[in-house]
């Protein structure tokens, strides 16, 4: 046995006054400081190109008369092309290596994202979202694949919840600036504003795809910024988390044939639901309460998401002090429902729909970092790139059903009120779900 690691299974953190205990939290706190602040700038790019589409529609459906369907359609059909090819990009990732497949997915993103400025019909709309989700296709699940490598089950809830932190910091500081960009740059060079959205939000992720080659590192192993030491008391660590490894499924149709695979796809899926009818709309809702300008709805925008960042990290924190998954899943998403539900509602009342929204993004972007908790407790390796991969791209056709449903129930009805009310049940959905998941699954 490793001088790093206890005689129990359990973490050597847990023993605050066991020799050795320092060293592991210094050294968890390098590792943190080294590659999730980074990964954290991706997902803010990579998220940000994800649903600036929603800030676009303010100026691009009327200059080409596109319907709330056509756009509803055109943003979910990103995933489907994030669902066809998602299970092969994280194979391929967990085979060739973080480094370059990461910077590769952001590179080809950010080029097909600039060419969002030559869209003039439905079509090509459709085409360049499908292709666009063909090249984010495994960014996601690869980076949940990537922080295994680095940190046990007993600490991922609250990694995950700050690298996650990513979508609303996106909606903080990508909202406003999306209205800006779009109001300030309007017309200037013939291009209207939402084509100059598309072209200056696609150059950071051409810029990082490239810093990711130069920066990050496939795994402990090749990290030459840590000691022998440090590597090999990771690498015990995580060993020490996962006594299961020797029952685990090898095989691809082993984990299809997993019931878990399925019953984590379908609460994934209703919690999706939620967090894109609501990073997809909320432009569009926030218009609908009487807000005019660009900028002043990116501002508005901007408040909900700022509560979300601070329940995200708390609920995060809160759940791995604890080891409880269940009850962390549960609040959040029945508190966005009736954020959702309250929200739709007062329609016609800015305060009351920016309070009721926060509450909403507050619940919804809280689900999903302590979602992910669930899987990875009992996947890990090549299972786990498979596994995260179905249940991340199953969970994410939410993502095409989602806006295309509030899309087409807005043209049917004239109201964005029903489509919430379905958000609403969506995640009750999930929380019951979860509800049903045994405690012996979920609080590891």
């Amino acid at each position: 046995m490793s001088t790093y690691q206890t005689a129990s299974s359990r973490p050597i953190a847990a023993a605050a006054g066991e020799p050795g205990a320092a060293e592991v939290e210094r050294t968890y706190k390098k590792v943190f400081w080294r590659i999730v602040p980074f990964l954290m700038l991706c997902y803010v790019v990579a998220y940000l190109d994800r649903v600036n589409v929603g800030f676009a529609k303010l100026q691009m459906s009327q200059q080409l008369a596109f319907s709330e369907t056509v756009f509803g359609l055109g943003a979910g059909v990103f995933f489907i092309g994030y669902f066809l090819f998602e299970l092969p990009s994280n194979i391929l990732m967990h085979k060739l290596g973080a480094r370059i497949w990461i910077a590769r997915i952001m590179i080809t993103w950010g080029l097909l994202s600039a060419l969002f400025v030559f869209v003039k019909t439905p079509m090509q709309f459709y085409i360049l979202r499908f292709l666009l989700g063909l090249a984010e296709a495994g960014f996601y699940p690869g980076v949940i694949l990537y922080l295994t490598y680095w940190f046990p089950s007993h600490r991922r809830a609250k990694i995950i919840a700050v690298f996650m932190s990513a979508i609303p910091v996106s909606g903080i500081f990508g909202n406003p600036l999306s209205g800006w960009i779009m109001q300030t740059f309007h017309n200037s060079s013939g291009f209207a504003g939402w084509q100059w959205m598309f072209l200056i939000e696609a150059i950071p992720a051409i810029a990082i795809g490239i810093a990711t080659i130069l920066y990050l590192d496939n795994g402990i192993s090749s990290a030459k910024w840590l000691s022998d030491g440090e590597k090999r008391l990771l690498a015990d660590e995580i060993a020490a988390a996962q006594p299961q490894q020797k029952t685990q499924a090898h095989s691809l149709g082993e984990v299809f044939r997993d019931p878990r695979t399925w019953w984590m796809s379908l609460i994934y899926f209703a919690f999706v639901t939620g967090q894109y009818g609501l990073t997809f709309w909320m432009p569009t809702l926030v218009k609908s309460t009487g807000v005019s300008g660009a900028f002043e709805i990116g501002l508005l925008s901007a408040i909900p998401f700022l509560c979300a960042i601070v329940v995200m990290n708390l609920m995060g924190h809160s759940a791995d002090k604890r080891r409880e998954r269940r009850w962390h899943l549960i609040v959040p998403a029945l508190f966005g429902a009736i954020g959702f539900t309250v929200a739709a509602s007062f329609a016609d009342n800015t305060v009351v729909s920016i309070a009721f929204l926060s509450l909403a993004a507050a619940g919804v972007l809280t689900c999903a970092p302590l979602f992910w908790s669930l899987p990875t407790a009992f996947m890990s390796g090549a299972t786990a790139a498979a596994g995260i991969a179905i249940i991340n791209s199953i969970g994410n056709l939410a993502g095409f059903a989602s806006p295309y449903m509030i899309g087409y129930l807005k043209d049917l009805t004239h109201s964005t009120q029903t489509g919430m009310y379905v958000l609403a049940g969506m995640l009750v959905i999930g929380a019951i779900a979860t509800w049903l998941t045994p405690a012996r699954l979920v609080n590891r």
